[in-house]
């Protein structure tokens, strides 16, 4: 994977992976059914591209402006643990978690989709917009999926992180029975 210099220096750095929902690990969209119940839908290999992600000793996050149960229920499943739902200010809201964590700005990539996201986007070490992203985050962000949120654009850009710390082929060769 061909990338600037400089793009893997700040990709090679990350340690805490944080992601929006809607738009970013959903296509943004929301179905509420006759009894009020919300459903989302979510892409496989983004599924796998988290847990590859923990595996390797990286930190998964969620940060998002929306609450839902099927967002903890999803976050649950895949084994994150930092879920932080209905938040207003993102930027105050991922200063507590990099707090928390013992992580600094430089070490933390965030994935978004929307104009709420710009000021993490613009701040992190590896600000990542989705392809179908607002065109404000889009040039705010240091890499830009060519996949849509909700369709692999997590996975993609987890992908990268991989390469760029020199991981992906140990997890491509594993999968297909090569080691060594």
């Amino acid at each position: 994977m061909s990338a600037s210099p400089e793009l893997d220096r700040r990709l090679a750095r990350i340690q805490l992976l944080l992601l929006d929902v809607d738009g970013v690990l959903t296509d943004g969209g929301v179905t509420w059914n006759n009894q009020g119940i919300e459903s989302k839908t979510f892409h496989i290999r983004d599924g796998l591209g988290i847990k590859l992600w923990r595996r390797a000793g990286g930190r998964v996050g969620i940060v998002t402006g929306r609450s839902s149960h099927v967002v903890q229920l999803r976050a649950a499943e895949l084994g994150i643990d930092l879920v932080r739902q209905g938040v207003e200010d993102k930027l105050a809201t991922t200063e507590a978690i990099l707090s928390d964590c013992g992580v600094s700005w430089q070490e933390t990539a965030f994935i978004g989709d929307d104009l709420p996201d710009l000021p993490v986007i613009a701040r992190c070490g590896a600000g990542i917009a989705v392809a179908d992203a607002a065109a404000e985050v889009r040039a705010a962000a240091g890499f830009v999926t060519t996949l849509p949120g909700g369709r692999g654009a997590v996975r993609e850009a987890i992908e990268r992180l991989l390469w760029a710390r020199g991981g992906w082929e140990a997890i491509t060769a594993r999968y297909a029975g090569r080691t060594g």
